[in-house]
């Protein structure tokens, strides 16, 4: 009896332990499962969002570089675009048309980008142009400069440079040897001009003095340049807090935030620059139709003024406060840059792409000729004086290229990149063989304005570069063009 007992007893405890040992299995499958259903969700959500930046920036860049540059745009996108969007560039199809340019995935996705005069092209991530302010574009009264006239007053060209300064050039223009695949030089223009004279110049095919070029980060400078003259005339406060709504509240840690530690880049706020499929740079550029607004929604990463974070970001919430100034009227501040900037100063070509909520994109989209981008340089050269007249405030030059203290190597400003690094230690600095009171507006791709205030010289070199060429390009043409006019 006591055996019966014992035998059921075991019978039981073995099926007890067959069935805990079953569930274990089906709640370990299941686990399993819902990871791996996590893990194929956050890999479809990145993949969508990662189509969307590419589709976007398809659009964005070829409608830009085709209608504001009048290059071809299945070259643009062949030599450039699909470059830069490798592996989704054979899933891309794109057309282009005088009202704009078309961005389609797999059939999927479309994306548009629409054309308006004087403001070049705003892409529209939802499709509609309903919200675009100044729907059919804006004509500004420019000034005409006189083709006889020597620049930067008037339009004539240079001389013939010396063969040293053209020999410079060469190699500006020249591609890798031997070549590497995927990757380009490309440069589209150089503009060299010393003591305020044009020395020399030199464009790709397809390119030339007329042409409107893209600025990529280099219209931060341009936002800067802006931002002070409304300091100057008293519309904007440099040490105040800034004037956003998203941080208007006292008790937002965002509050105290001010133009000058935005400027700077020194404002603690939280953003990821690090250029990538669904970064924050990239989703702001290419998906998102108010890019002031997505950038100051980020978060305090540090308090302000205790690290030093490079942010587009950043650059629009300035470019936002600029609009703001004018009461949110876009053809307002169009009408003001182009009357206290663009117009005294002869940079006739400038203008800033809008998004789609009518800000300036401040950060990466401002077009002009290779010769007014030099005439940006030039202005800075002069300490903001052109012709006798005062464009900027006395002092804002130095101001723009003091060493923010919380920067690597003292090597940004305020939206402007310094050379001044460590003067006992040359490896330190941005461009080693280039004098330290060297600063540059810079931008993707290869785009670069760099001042010599030693040297009285503007080097202004443009392209399409894959990858980026970096600075080491640029330093070698600055200090080749150093040695070429001595």
């Amino acid at each position: 009896m006591s055996r019966e007992i014992g035998d059921r007893e075991e019978e039981t405890f073995v099926r007890i332990q067959s069935l805990i040992a079953r569930r274990a299995r089906r709640l370990v499958t299941l686990a399993l499962g819902l990871g791996l259903l996590a893990i194929v969700a956050v890999g479809a959500r990145w993949l969508w969002i990662a189509v969307h930046v590419a589709t976007g920036y398809a659009a964005k860049v070829t409608c830009s570089l085709a209608l504001n540059s009048g290059q071809n745009a299945a070259q643009v996108f062949r030599d450039y675009v699909s470059l830069e969007l490798a592996p989704f560039g054979p899933a891309l199809r794109v057309s282009v048309s005088e009202r704009g340019a078309e961005a389609s995935a797999l059939g999927l996705i479309h994306v548009r980008a629409v054309y308006r005069r004087g403001l070049g092209c705003t892409l529209l991530p939802d499709g509609s142009e309903a919200r675009l302010a100044l729907a059919d574009g804006i004509d500004l009264p420019r000034r005409r400069l006189d083709p006889a006239v020597p620049w930067p007053d008037g339009g004539a060209g240079p001389a013939a440079p010396s063969p040293e300064v053209a020999a410079a050039i060469e190699r500006a223009f020249r591609e890798p040897n031997p070549p590497e695949p995927g990757r380009v030089r490309q440069t589209t223009a150089v503009v060299i001009v010393q003591d305020g004279r044009l020395v020399a110049e030199r464009y790709a095919p397809g390119y030339g003095p007329q042409t409107p070029m893209l600025s990529w980060s280099m219209a931060k400078s341009v936002t800067a340049t802006l931002a002070g003259i409304m300091v100057g005339d008293g519309r904007l406060a440099l040490h105040a807090p800034a004037p956003v709504p998203e941080w208007s509240a006292p008790t937002d840690p965002r509050h105290a935030i001010t133009l000058d530690q935005l400027l700077r880049m020194s404002s603690g706020l939280a953003f990821d620059e690090h250029y990538g499929a669904i970064n924050d740079v990239s989703r702001m550029l290419f998906t998102k139709p108010d890019m002031g607004a997505f950038a100051a929604s980020s978060p305090l990463a540090a308090p302000p003024d205790t690290i030093w974070s490079y942010s587009s970001g950043t650059a629009n919430v300035v470019a936002r406060m600029l609009r703001d100034a004018f009461g949110g009227d876009l053809a307002a501040l169009v009408s003001y840059a182009n009357e206290r900037l663009f117009d005294p100063v002869g940079m006739t070509s400038a203008f800033i792409e809008p998004d789609a909520s009518g800000t300036p994109i401040g950060s990466s989209f401002a077009f002009m000729t290779a010769r007014d981008w030099a005439r940006l340089g030039e202005l800075h050269r002069r300490d903001g004086v052109w012709n006798g007249q005062r464009i900027l405030p006395a002092g804002w030059v130095r101001y723009v290229t003091t060493p923010t203290p919380a920067a690597p190597n003292g090597q940004y400003g305020a939206f402007w990149w310094l050379n001044a690094g460590a003067p006992e230690d040359r490896s330190r600095r941005m461009w080693p063989g280039v004098p330290t009171d060297a600063y540059a507006a810079t931008g993707h791709s290869g785009q670069y304005v760099v001042v010599v205030p030693s040297a009285k010289l503007v080097v202004v070199r443009l392209g399409l570069s894959f990858p980026d060429d970096g600075n080491e390009g640029v330093a070698e043409l600055v200090a080749d063009v150093m040695r070429a006019l001595r």
